[in-house]
Order: structure tokens, then sequence, then C-alpha cells
């Protein structure tokens, strides 16, 4: 059994974070704005947070630009 792999807690929030992110792609392919929004915050703030279980400053980088890319459209539209 020493090749069991272990369900980490990472794993669970990286999952977790693809599906909200799904959701936000759907939800803005349905043109319903600002859920799509919502949804891709969440997902976002999840990476991020996967970046920082990881020590990964290319997966936290990545999200805040996405973060105020996001952020910076929504309140100019």
């Amino acid at each position: 059994m020493e090749n069991v792999k272990r369900f980490a807690p990472v794993d669970g929030v990286k999952w977790v974070a693809t599906a909200v992110q799904l959701v936000g792609y759907g939800l803005t392919g349905m043109n319903l704005a600002p859920w799509n929004v919502y949804a891709f915050i969440v997902g976002i703030a999840l990476w991020f947070a996967v970046g920082v279980m990881w020590k990964d400053r290319a997966i936290m980088v990545v999200h805040v630009g996405a973060f105020v890319s996001l952020v910076a459209g929504y309140l100019s539209a």
C-alpha cells in the first residue's frame, strides 16, 4: 500500500476552483452577467489559494492579473 496516492487538501481546492471557472465560462456563454463575473472571482480566489499552498508565484501572479483585469472590465462596463 506504499504506492497509494493520498488526497491532499490542495487537490480538493484546485478541483473546486476548476469547476467554478467552468461554470463562469458557461455563464459567459449564456450571457448571464454579472453572475459570470462572480463565478470567475471565486475561481480566481481559489486558484490564488492553490498558488499560495504550492508556494507557486507564477500561479499567484497570473490570478492577481486576471482579478485586476476582470474587475477593471466590470467597472468600466
